[in-house]
């Protein structure tokens, strides 16, 4: 939908939209005001960019947005959805248990398991991890979200050998759990498939 401006002149009503998408407008301005010394002033108050942030992002939404504030009220029976993230074919973070089961389940292979059995009690799964060329070993894992829900839920430290959780945020973890982050694995692995 367009507009008049004071000038007469037609103008988009949402100028994020002329540039195709706010994270574009800043380079736009950029352009426009090279070599402008009225404008100097204003290009020297913006914040340096990334070629890839000019483009955009698909966290450009959720960086614009203060952390820790609600927009609006969630609206009862429907999904919620973790920030946006473009992983494969994961669109969005995690937000509970079953999405680090279902993220498991698709890198299980780089990371080198071999699921045997998943079930509803303690301990998760059952699987078996390359220890070396020829060689795998039985281990059993428990899935959270947190690392710290895995003491919360009042698991005990024996039957388990690793926590494989979206979030490692449990600082005293036993010695001989092993964590397996994935927030932090993806991001690994993101990088190296750009």
């Amino acid at each position: 939908m367009a507009g008049l401006s004071d000038g007469g002149e037609i103008r988009p009503s949402h100028p994020g939209k002329a540039f195709g998408g706010w994270p574009a407008v800043r380079g736009a301005f950029c352009n426009f005001a090279k070599g402008k010394r009225e404008w100097a002033d204003v290009v020297a108050l913006l914040p340096a960019r990334t070629s890839k942030q000019e483009r955009g992002s698909n966290n450009d939404l959720a960086s614009r947005i203060p952390p820790k504030k609600t927009r609006h009220v969630p609206i009862k029976d429907r999904a919620i959805y973790g920030n946006p993230l473009d992983f494969r074919w994961l669109r969005h973070e995690l937000v509970n248990e079953q999405g680090v089961v279902f993220l498991f389940g698709m890198l299980a292979k780089e990371l080198g398991y071999m699921v045997e059995a998943m079930q509803r009690g303690f301990p998760d799964c059952e699987a078996k991890r390359q220890i070396g060329p020829e060689r795998w070993q039985r281990v059993h894992i428990e899935f959270e979200f947190d690392s710290r829900n895995f003491r919360d839920h009042g698991h005990p430290p024996t039957g388990c050998d690793i926590i494989v959780c979206w979030r490692h945020n449990w600082d005293d973890c036993p010695e001989g759990i092993e964590v397996v982050e994935l927030s932090s694995i993806i991001k690994s692995l993101a990088k190296s498939e750009d």
